[in-house]
This record gives C-alpha cells, sequence and structure tokens, in this order.
C-alpha cells in the first residue's frame, strides 16, 4: 500500500511539472476556408491537454487571405479561450512562421511547435514529440511516406542537396511543417535569420545541426492536401528556388562569421 501511495505521488508530481510548461502552436493560414474549421477542432484539444499554467495557446496566423479563412477563425474564438487568431498583411510562408516564433518567444512559452493548416499532418502523432523535449533542442517530423505528391518529394530531394552543397550538413527532412522546439534554442537561432527569410524552417534545420544542438527526427504521416487548393505551383517553386539559393548564399556568409 504504501510504495502503491508513492508511485501515485511520483505520477502526479512529473503530471504537474509537464503541466508548467507553456506551450505555442504556430499555424500560419492562407487562403484555408475549406480546412480551418477542421485543424482548428482536430488540434484544439492537444492545446488543452498541454495547457501549462493555464496559458498555452492555439494560434493561427492569418497571411492576408483573400478568402473567409480569418472570419471563419475567428468565430471558433467565442468557444475556444486557448484559441487565437492573429491577422496580418501577406508576406509568404516563411516569414509567418518567423512571424509566430517571434510572438510565441514574446509571450514567454517554454515550447514552441509549428504545424501548418491544411489538414496534412496528424494530431495524434504531437504526443510522440511532447514525450522528448526535455531529451533534445528540436523534435523534427519525418515525411518518409510523403502522398502529396512526385513533385513535393523531387523539390524535398532538391533541396537536401543544396543544403550538402551549400552548407556542408545533411538534414534528413529540412522543410517539415511539424517541429517542437524548446524556446531558448529556437530564440537563439532566430538570431541569425532576417526576419522576412523565405524558407525560414529550412534555415532553422541547418542552423541547428551547426550549433551542435541536440536534433531528433521522428517518422510522421503526410497526407495529401485536405481541402483547397495549393498556392505553389511550378513557377512559384522556380521563382522560390532561386530566391533560396541567394539567401542560402547571404546566410552561409553569417554563419561562417558566427564561426559555425
Amino acid at each position: 500500500m504504501c510504495f502503491y501511495m508513492v508511485d501515485k505521488e511520483k505520477k502526479e508530481l512529473n503530471s504537474n511539472m509537464n503541466k508548467q510548461d507553456i506551450l505555442y502552436i504556430i499555424a500560419p493560414a492562407y487562403n484555408e476556408e475549406e480546412n480551418i474549421s477542421n485543424f482548428i477542432n482536430n488540434w484544439y484539444p492537444i492545446i488543452k491537454k498541454y495547457n501549462g499554467k493555464g496559458l498555452s495557446r492555439l494560434v493561427i496566423i492569418n497571411d492576408g487571405s483573400k478568402d473567409k479563412t480569418y472570419e471563419i477563425a475567428q468565430k471558433h474564438m467565442n468557444n475556444k479561450p486557448l484559441l487565437e487568431v492573429i491577422d496580418k498583411e501577406n508576406s509568404g510562408h516563411g516569414s509567418t512562421i518567423l512571424y509566430g516564433y517571434n510572438y510565441a518567444i514574446k509571450n514567454n512559452a517554454d515550447y514552441i511547435f509549428q504545424t501548418d493548416t491544411d489538414g496534412q499532418t496528424i494530431p495524434n502523432e504531437f504526443h510522440q514529440f511532447w514525450k522528448l523535449k526535455k531529451q533534445f533542442d528540436i523534435v523534427i517530423g519525418h515525411r518518409n511516406k510523403r502522398e502529396d505528391g512526385l513533385s513535393r518529394v523531387f523539390v524535398s530531394k532538391v533541396l537536401k542537396l543544396v543544403i550538402k552543397l551549400t552548407f556542408k550538413v545533411n538534414v534528413v527532412d529540412a522543410n517539415t511543417p511539424f517541429r517542437l522546439m524548446s524556446r531558448k534554442t529556437l530564440e537563439d537561432s532566430l538570431k541569425l535569420i532576417p526576419k522576412d527569410f523565405n524558407l525560414s524552417n529550412v534555415i532553422l534545420s541547418v542552423i541547428y545541426i551547426k550549433k551542435n544542438y541536440k536534433v531528433k527526427y521522428i517518422p510522421i504521416t503526410f497526407k495529401p492536401r485536405q481541402g483547397g487548393k495549393n498556392s505553389i505551383n511550378l513557377k512559384k517553386i522556380i521563382k522560390i528556388g532561386s530566391r533560396a539559393w541567394k539567401d542560402f548564399v547571404n546566410i552561409n556568409k553569417v554563419l561562417k562569421k558566427e564561426k559555425l
């Protein structure tokens, strides 16, 4: 009986310690009126479960959508107190993510998780990431079985090669929109990234390796887009790729000055 009480007290103590960690889920949205309600309903239980100090938040950042994404998301705030919906001018996915990361840090989040609002990721796979948060500085999803088309797989492979040639590092899956980071390491890494950087998650993956932070990759499910149209087409991919090369060259100079 005594041992049972001790084990029970330990479990309760561990549970209370976990509840002290403030989690911010950052989710950019652009023209996602067909997906945004499902996304919020599916991910809100996660933020409720890991509501550290009552201050954890699911943050939707509307990147100047031209449809009703913002209005639909706002309505969910009426009965979801841990949901925040922010509206901003369109600046692209990468800079919107950076905006969200800085917002989470400003609001004293202990851990920041990023995913997208297109319904391609599965909320239940978050739990295994949370369990590893103390062991690693960043836990990233590895899309080893992507269901979003061969063109996206090809782009990811090319990106991996470009990173290898430019930064001399191997990145398993550089641009995964499913990552959990500690505030301390994220805040330190963001200092090296311009606020309008296009492929922000990509360069974060590089910086974490360069800084010898503890990085863990976990296989995740990556479904096809659940509704609406993908705003990224071949023409945009070529444009992004051209800009990315210039951005990579410039930031590589910064990293070399930092001796990373």
